[in-house]
């Protein structure tokens, strides 16, 4: 099939109409009817109701949005990889959650270059959402995530578990800043903390909540790892008496992209989570 059918009838289903997507496409109208016609066509079905408000999708459309989307993602990853660097036999295509890319990552990565020359890497850092798609998708060899999905074919391993503790500034304990971690944490969460659920500060990024924190003051909940050091300083200190949560964090893949080069870039990461790096997500490196 033309991926411009395909690019076209996802800027269809962005834009709402025709019309607004021949503007964005900067085509004519009426190539923008005749792709969606040649598209129907190959599909043997009806994609769109067309009205006065623009353009619907009928229940095949709505159907045909995955396989859209699956088609242009796939595609453009071809072509970002494709040729392959010179004096690469293949490439490995890695993601993480924002919250893991320094130091888990960063390091992750550092090793492989080191370990699997012959590799080239893709590295992809985006919520665990996205991550899961692109697996599904084909688009990523593996991805760290803290809540993983489970289907026929995806392996998922607990690569190791941490609790998300409440720690506050030393000198300046308040406000509290409720950082989201998530559906699973904001059920316990508010359920053992409800005067907690509504906090006049909230980050849904650990990092930048913590950094928040270490400027201005104030209490929440983040990884053990991550503010141990903080803790051992006296910049910060565990609030007593506050209830812990367990956060684990998953290695995934699909059992049909597996490989010899996969499962040794499996064996470094455990590896890198056994060794005594530093946690605390500074990225100043004269620190």
């Amino acid at each position: 099939m033309d991926l411009d059918l395909a690019r076209t009838f996802l800027e269809i289903v962005r834009s709402g109409s025709l019309v607004a997507a021949a503007q964005k496409l900067h085509v004519t109208q009426t190539a923008i009817t005749a792709r969606v016609q040649k598209l129907e066509s190959q599909l043997d079905c009806k994609l769109f109701v067309r009205n006065r408000a623009g353009a619907s999708l009928t229940a095949d459309g709505e159907a045909f949005v995955v396989y859209a989307n699956q088609l242009v993602q796939t595609w453009e990853a071809a072509r970002r990889d494709l040729p392959l660097p010179e004096g690469y036999h293949n490439v490995l295509h890695i993601g993480g959650e924002v919250s893991l890319c320094n130091p888990l990552m960063l390091n992750w990565v550092g090793v492989l270059r080191e370990r699997i020359p012959t590799h080239a890497l893709r590295t992809e850092i985006k919520d665990g959402e996205s991550l899961l798609r692109q697996l599904e998708l084909g688009v990523l060899d593996a991805a760290l995530v803290y809540q993983p999905t489970y289907w026929p074919g995806l392996q998922v391993e607990q690569l190791f578990e941490e609790k998300l503790i409440m720690i506050r500034s030393v000198a300046r304990p308040e406000p509290y800043v409720y950082v989201d971690w998530g559906e699973d944490f904001r059920r316990r969460h508010d359920a053992a903390l409800p005067d907690r659920a509504k906090a006049a500060v909230t980050f849904n990024l650990g990092p930048l909540a913590l950094q928040y924190i270490l400027e201005h003051g104030g209490s929440g909940y983040f990884r053990t790892r991550v503010v141990q050091s903080y803790i051992d300083s006296g910049v910060l200190e565990r609030v007593p008496k506050a209830p812990e949560f367990s956060y684990p964090t998953y290695l995934i893949y699909s059992r049909e992209r597996d490989s010899a080069a996969l499962q040794k870039s499996f064996e470094l990461l455990r590896e890198v989570v056994k060794t005594d790096i530093d946690w605390s997500q500074r990225w100043d490196p004269m620190t």
